[in-house]
Order: C-alpha cells, then structure tokens, then sequence
C-alpha cells in the first residue's frame, strides 16, 4: 500500500501525491501540540482526495512539542562541537518538525542579545540579516523605544520561529554534529560517572551529562525529581493564523492583537473568557468565537495553518541541576510570553551552560562549575516570572487596573524609567554578581571596535570560537597568562571611544578585561595592577599575575597546567 504524506492545506503536495499514484494519503495531526492545527481544515483536502480515487488518511501523533526548547537543545551540542569536543548524538525531544508548521509566529528578540549571545562563527550575522529591525520591547502594553541604547544593534529583531529554527538547525548541522530525530528520551539512570538515557526506539545511550531541553511538561525534569514552583494559569489566550474573506483591522485589543501574518493570512491571539478552555482541543469555532467577542464578527476566518492555546501559568524549577542531570529553557521556567521574552531566555540559558559543560566534560574545568550555572540563571527567570505576572495583572480587563495601568505609561514616558524596565525586558541589563567591583564585572563586554597588531577587530569577533579572551588595552606590559595560554586568548589593542553600558551609562576604561566565552566579564583590571579587586598585598607565592586575576583564570577556566 503506497501512502503519501501530506501538509494539511497544501493543495500542491495533495495534488502531487495524487498525480504520483498514491492509493492513500496521509493527514497529519498532533492533538497533543501546541503546534494542533484544526481538523477541519483537512476536510477540503480529503474530499479532493475521495474524488480523484485517493483514500484520505489520519495520522495522529501522539505526542507533546517543545518549540522554543528545541532551540535551546540545539545550542548546547554547538558549544561544545566548537570547543573541540566530539558530540556524537543529542538526544532531545524533537518530533517531525521540518515542513510542518510552527506554532509561534514571530520570534520576538533583542537585536543586540542575539548578536552577543550568538557571536559563534558568525552565526548570528544570518539571525541579522533574516530577521526584521523594529522596536519590538514593550512593558504592558507600552511601548519602550531602546534606539538610545549604547549597541552596535538597538532594536529587536522579529523573525518567524520557524526561520530562527531552520537558520540554527543548520548551523549545528555544518558543525557535524549527529542529531537523532523524531527520538524522545524515555527515561534514565545517573551512575557514579555518567548517565544512562533509555531512547523511546527501544536503544540507550550513554552520556556524560543530560541537559533536560523538553518543555513545560519536562520528562527529564519530572525525573529526576526537581519541583516545578509556582503558580496555576488565571488566563487562557486562543492563538491562530488563519485566511479571513474580511481584512480586520490590525491592533491591539483582546488581551493580544490581530495583525498580517505570511502568505496573505491573519495572525490572531486574544484571551478567552473561560480559562478551563485550556484543558480542550482548540477548534476553529473557538476561535471564531473569540473574534465575536471582541470584534462583533470573525471576518470570515477559515483555513487555519494553527490554532493553539496558551495561559499565564507561571513556574520554576527549584533546581537547574541534580547531579548529572540539568535543565534549561522551557524546562527550567514557563511564564506568560509577555514582552517577547522567551527565546531571549532559553537562548541565554543555552549559551550559559555550554561552555561550561563543554570544559568540564574536555576535563579542563572541575564538575563543580556547573553549580554556577544554576546561581547565574535562575535569579534572571525569577525576575522574567515577576515581570510578566505583573504586566498580566496591569493588563486586567477592569478599571482599577486600568488605572494603574495609565499611571505606569505616564511613568515609562520619562527617559530613566524607560530605559531601567527596556534593559530589564530586552535581557540588555543582566548582570551576573561575580563581587564588588568596577561596574563591568558580570555585566556583558560591549562589542568594540579595537586597533590590534592584526588591525580593526570587533571583540565579538573573538568571541567566534567559545574561547575566553583577555584583552589588554594599556601600554603597560601585558600581564603573563602562559599557564592558561592554551584555553585563553590575549589579545593587545587600543580602543579611545567612550566605555558605556546599557542601562549604566558612561563607566571608566579598564585597562585590562577577561571575557567568559559567553560574553560576560569575568575580571575587570584598572591599571597599576590590573586588578580592580587588588587590596595593595603582595601577590601570594611570587605569583606574576594578579591575585584576582589568578583566582578568576582558575575558578572559570581550570587549573593552570604545569
């Protein structure tokens, strides 16, 4: 029996299939996804196919879909192909997704956090030139212009999920690293010195570590045992693209918006009136219905390429790590997707963790540098969680918050305040606490233009590999890193233009900088001893670098060699 599978709403893969000689074709449907799409929308489609003597087929898939997570998943193996170390599978919760549609429409990021989490071979130079520059952040509903900004890129970047996924699938493709697709991990076993990852194919891989990158509903989370804190949903959101004989007119309203999607469809998400509606199937009636309410009419809506559902539930785990075992992205935190914040965060968790497994599985760095993982990134979702409750409760549909709500717009107006909640939403004001110190210390180097021996090098140019580097940038000596030469790369420039941080503002030139792989300051040296934590006492042991410094190699980048 020869079956073709085919799209929902693809009239030329249908009329392929049929014109191939197929006797039946298949229909796709995942009515556990978020990516669900209506089955009425394959009705026409499967009458096509009875006329022209082709048996229409349901296929239905069985299974949960972590879109944003798979993203996350896809970092993590590219880390640690570039630093040197073979990857031979990953093993994720990726189902059949290439060709099929996604559900986010647009995936809403800061210009600039992609640029510096994302410096690695250039990868996020195609993120640039696919996406759409726009100001995109917003604080409840207010807009919040970030043009001001001192960055190379300050603006959002919006671009469809999935041309994010297909860009960064094939990144990680060119590093050569082997993907197992359509493979879900069915459970595991942590050992003394590795974990062992029972494959829903019946095989089992054994690994170093196991990265949970599965979702809301993580099996790997649930496992291994890690509470899932927080709160229950109050709100539940009916999200589609679907074809309208009636152009709406686009805005916000609803609780979300309606506006142009691709190919000539409609992008809708309002909230619905019932929050029990999430525990159901979302249909195409439904969404009509959501559109009555709001606008009096549903324009006709019909051919939906998704409908799906979303609410404000709001968790996360207690716990990023247990033994071998570690969570990141939508595993890790689930919040509602207000401010486009998201992909922002599972992309820096990614990008957090993977260059500290990929030492310590190279055996540069001890196993206990993983626990800081945990202390960067958890406190960063926490304050997302607070942000996006408290942008659902200024966006209640009464007047009190209504009130409260013009009374924050009036405040974002005035220039501190926008730019404290713009750093705050755009992810451009994280800093990591690494101490007392100068004010770069934890926050993310700024993308420089530095003359060099080699000429004009931007500093995320440097970044390309996920090596550290140590830039000097005074005419003193440099300071001798010969231990550590191996793992960090020094670099002698100049740079005259004025230091400045978003958020921060103007902050002293350092004379001398280490830079962590993931772009943030790891030690920040001032001058007379490149140490800005110096205390004035002699260096311990004769040592030729500075006591801070020292300690900052060791505790990031391993042991030196001898």
């Amino acid at each position: 029996m020869d079956i073709k599978i085919c799209g929902l709403k693809t009239e030329d893969a249908l009329e392929a299939t049929i014109a191939g000689g197929a006797s039946h074709a298949g229909f796709i449907f995942f009515p556990k996804s978020p990516r669900y799409i209506d089955p009425e929308a394959a009705a026409p489609l499967a009458a096509r196919a009875k006329q022209a003597g082709v048996m229409p087929v349901a296929v239905t898939v069985d299974a949960d879909d972590a879109f944003l997570d798979a993203i996350v998943a896809a970092m993590l193996p590219g880390m640690l192909q570039l630093h040197g170390k073979e990857t031979p599978d990953r093993v994720a919760e990726l189902k059949a997704r290439h060709g099929l549609p996604v559900m986010k429409a647009l995936a809403i990021s800061t210009a600039d956090d992609l640029a510096r989490r994302l410096p690695y071979e250039g990868i996020a130079d195609r993120f640039l030139a696919a996406g759409r520059a726009m100001q995109v952040q917003a604080f409840a509903g207010v807009p919040l212009d970030i043009s001001d900004f001192p960055s190379r890129h300050p603006y959002g970047l919006a671009l469809l999920q999935s041309h994010f996924e297909r860009i960064l699938a094939g990144w990680v493709d060119e590093l050569g690293v082997r993907i197992r697709r359509e493979c879900e991990v069915s459970g595991f076993v942590q050992q003394a010195g590795h974990v062992d990852v029972a494959l829903s194919d019946g095989a089992t891989v054994r690994a170093g570590y196991l990265v949970g990158c599965d979702g809301a509903r993580s099996m790997v989370r649930k496992a291994a045992g890690i509470e899932f804190a927080g709160w229950d949903p109050t709100t539940c959101w009916i999200t589609a693209e679907v074809e309208m004989e009636t152009t709406p007119p686009y805005g916000l309203r609803g609780g979300g918006g309606i506006g142009p999607a691709e190919d000539g469809r409609v992008g809708v998400t309002l909230i619905e009136r019932d929050v029990e509606a999430r525990h159901r199937e979302p249909t195409l009636s439904d969404l009509r219905a959501a559109l009555m309410s709001v606008d009096g009419t549903d324009y006709g809506a019909h051919s939906p390429r998704y409908i799906s559902r979303f609410t404000d539930m709001t968790r996360q785990a207690v716990a990023y790590r247990t033994g071998r075992v570690l969570l990141a992205g939508d595993s890790a935190h689930v919040h509602a997707p207000l401010g486009g914040q998201g992909l922002n965060l599972g992309v820096q968790d990614a990008v957090n963790l993977g260059w500290r497994l990929a030492q310590v599985v190279h055996g540069t760095a001890p196993d206990s540098l993983l626990d800081t993982y945990h202390a960067e990134r958890h406190p960063v979702a926490a304050r997302v969680l607070r942000n996006t409750m408290a942008q659902r409760a200024l966006g209640a549909d009464d007047d009190r918050s209504g009130a409260l709500r013009d009374l924050v717009a009036n405040l974002l107006v005035m220039d501190e305040p926008r730019r404290h909640v713009a750093g705050m939403i755009s992810g451009l004001d994280i800093h990591y606490d690494l101490g007392d110190g100068h004010p770069l210390l934890g926050r993310r180097m700024p993308d420089l233009d530095l003359l060099t021996a080699d000429g004009e090098r931007r500093v995320y140019d440097l970044l390309r590999e996920a090596r550290p580097v140590l830039l000097h940038l005074s005419d003193t000596p440099a300071p001798d890193i010969g231990p550590w030469a191996g793992r960090v790369q020094l670099v002698q420039g100049t740079f005259t233009g004025p230091w400045e941080v978003p958020v921060v503002g103007p902050v002293p030139a350092p004379a001398t900088v280490l830079v962590r792989p993931d772009g943030h300051v790891a030690w920040v040296g001032t001058g007379d001893s490149h140490d800005s934590h110096d205390d004035g006492d002699d260096h311990d042991g004769g040592e030729s670098l500075p006591p801070r410094l020292h300690e900052a190699l060791r505790a990031w980048f391993g042991d030196p060699l001898a």
